[in-house]
């Protein structure tokens, strides 16, 4: 059914969050007893302080913040448009990228697509813009919903063919289909420091770019199409 859709219908999109803080130190005293409590179902040992895991905050929206939203799409032309909103102000991509969305999804054949984005990316960007009391676009507006009035693609879930134990990162994907791979500077491991200790947005930013690249040359070989050339990718500034 992928071939089905047109991939100017598809914005493809990543993001890159962090903790909220630099420093668990630095964490408002309600919330280091919560997040002692939500480490606790990770922590290797009991005597492994909440501190010491403090960088997965991150990937929580409670505890952590967007930094960067990274999306592309195809135009008519087939030309790859990539176009980043990153900011240390969490409200203000969240604001410019809701718009985008209202922008671009019009029609019930508009579609967003991530790489394990049903399990992280749109839950993340939907709980951050109710937090800001940002009115969720209808697109990410699920609650309720039914399973096929759900516009949401996923590269990860359609690998999994039906698997539901099987995780596979988007780096080991890119090596399976021959795509050079993202990650040949930083990985999301590093995000979190790349931000707070050498506050270098421009970095995660061109690291979020290219995981976008990835996402939709991997959808590119769902349809059984070859890859997007280097002339047919243009980078939009915002």
């Amino acid at each position: 059914m992928l071939e089905n859709i047109q991939l100017s219908n598809i914005l493809f999109l990543d993001i890159e969050t962090v903790p909220q803080y630099p420093t668990f130190e630095q964490v408002p005293d309600n919330f280091k007893q919560l997040w002692e409590k939500k480490s606790q179902t990770f922590r290797m040992s009991v005597e492994e302080s909440p501190d010491h895991n403090y960088n997965r905050a991150g990937i929580y929206a409670e505890f952590g913040k967007v930094i960067c939203i990274s999306c592309g799409i195809f135009s008519k032309d087939e030309v790859f448009r990539l176009t980043s909103f990153a900011s240390h102000d969490e409200l203000k991509i969240l604001r410019e990228f809701a718009e985008v969305l209202e922008n671009f999804c019009t029609s019930p054949q508009k579609l967003l697509c991530a790489h394990n984005g049903k399990e992280f990316d749109f839950p993340f960007l939907s709980r951050r813009m109710v937090i800001h009391g940002i009115p969720l676009p209808e697109v990410l507006n699920t609650p309720g919903k039914k399973p096929w009035e759900v516009n949401h693609l996923d590269t990860m879930e359609l690998w999994k063919f039906g698997d539901y134990k099987s995780y596979t990162t988007l780096n080991l994907l890119a090596a399976v289909f021959g795509i050079p791979t993202p990650k040949d500077d930083i990985d999301g491991s590093q995000v979190g420091e790349v931000y707070w200790k050498e506050n270098d947005l421009d970095r995660i930013r061109k690291y979020c770019e290219k995981d976008v690249l990835t996402i939709a040359q991997i959808m590119r070989k769902f349809r059984g199409e070859k890859l997007i050339a280097e002339s047919d990718i243009e980078f939009v500034t915002q």
